[in-house]
């Protein structure tokens, strides 16, 4: 019986692996694609989860800081094959776009083409893929005037008075002024899900989560291991990122550009090279750790970026059912995100637009890049392929 458990087990994770590597391979689009892709995969086609179980989970993953549609990923697999099944989930979703950006990143440093037409090229994709994020997310997340008011202060907030923390602390004040607005805000309540943790272990993800949060930049000071320091600063991002991969490009900016660690045309054509390859956007980390560090480094500003993701999503799976029911959580996630799209705009702004968009011709190219996405919905991999051209062409001229 003992032997039959084990195999059917081992199926069910092997089952969880290849689905989540053909999924690595071929969802490109961004989270809110992934997401579909999710839904298409695992829930219509395969029926892992039912329709409600999935809309909790998503709710969840959305609630928290992190790489969404990574953290969905994860959840399935645990709720699939326990937290085994979410580590293998994680890995295919994401082994695919980490190999091809770290070898894009050793490419880059021994070939020395930084400066190539190219490069630039992508430093443009990457402003007309913030642009296409920032419509999408001002649609949904500020529907009304007041988020909207918090859309501006953000915005306002993140540009005047920049520094590595503004963005928390605008984050944190944006969460007190939605809970003081929506704390009557009231929705439908959905079915109640149960999830394959117990709230011990949720306890201990989440008591290791702020734990190395608080004692990771006490490490970096004592040491000044460059290692501690690359380790803390990328596991910071990935703590305090709402609203996706998008938003965590200004947090890492703030780390590694005024740092030196990482010019910041090295950054922003990794950036543009990102949205070439499919999987989540963190892997972005990928290509700055192996710029700071070979590939070493890659892996483990792979690991440091998604393990907070990890820790949130298994610590609470076991409390979000009647963490979802008060009105108030929901007020001050409805003033985050709001704010998130403040903070996305400023960052289109600078570093992305300041760096990138330098000449008429270059604007021209960004519009049409723009206009792929949107009105055309072209394939990212398509837009990206077009603005490499474009920059080569630019280039020449």
């Amino acid at each position: 019986m003992k032997k039959n458990n084990k195999i059917r087990g081992f199926k069910s994770l092997l089952e969880i692996l290849l689905v989540s590597t053909k999924l690595g391979f071929t969802s490109f689009g961004g989270p809110v694609a992934h997401l579909g892709y999710f839904h298409d995969e695992y829930i219509r086609r395969r029926k892992w989860m039912d329709e409600k179980s999935y809309a909790d989970l998503v709710a969840l993953c959305q609630f928290l800081p992190g790489p969404a549609s990574s953290q969905v990923g994860i959840g399935i697999g645990v709720m699939r094959a326990g937290v085994l099944g979410g580590i293998i989930s994680f890995i295919g979703f994401t082994l695919p776009s980490v190999i091809v950006l770290i070898l894009f990143a050793l490419v880059l440093q021994g070939s020395g083409i930084a400066d190539a037409g190219w490069i630039h090229g992508l430093k443009i994709v990457a402003v007309a893929v913030v642009a296409h994020a920032i419509l999408g997310m001002a649609q949904k997340l500020a529907p009304d005037l007041k988020r909207k008011a918090l859309v501006l202060f953000a915005l306002a907030g993140t540009l005047l008075w920049q520094s590595a923390f503004n963005q928390v602390g605008i984050i944190v004040l944006s969460a007190i002024i939605g809970f003081i607005l929506y704390k009557q805000h009231t929705e439908i309540e959905e079915a109640k899900t149960y999830f394959p943790i117990s709230r011990s272990v949720g306890v201990l993800c989440l008591t290791l989560f702020f734990g190395l949060l608080i004692f990771l930049p006490i490490l970096r000071e004592v040491t000044s291991l460059s290692w501690i320091e690359m380790f803390d600063s990328f596991y910071r991002s990935g703590s305090l990122v709402f609203g996706g991969g998008h938003v965590v490009l200004p947090l890492l900016e703030n780390e590694f550009v005024p740092t030196g660690w990482v010019s910041e045309e090295t950054f922003l054509a990794g950036y543009g090279a990102t949205q070439a390859v499919p999987g989540p956007l963190f892997t972005f980390a990928a290509y700055l750790g192996t710029v700071m560090n070979g590939w070493q480094g890659g892996v483990i500003a792979t690991i440091a970026i998604f393990l907070p993701a990890f820790l949130l999503i298994l610590g609470t799976l076991p409390f979000w059912d009647s963490l979802r029911r008060n009105p108030k959580i929901k007020g001050a996630l409805m003033g985050v995100n709001a704010a998130v799209v403040g903070i996305l705009i400023a960052t289109l702004y600078h570093p992305i637009w300041t760096s990138s968009i330098l000449a008429p011709l270059d604007f021209a190219i960004a519009a049409i890049l723009f206009s792929m996405l949107v009105y055309w919905k072209l394939p990212p991999w398509i837009v990206v392929l077009t603005g490499a051209i474009g920059g080569v062409f630019i280039g020449l001229i």
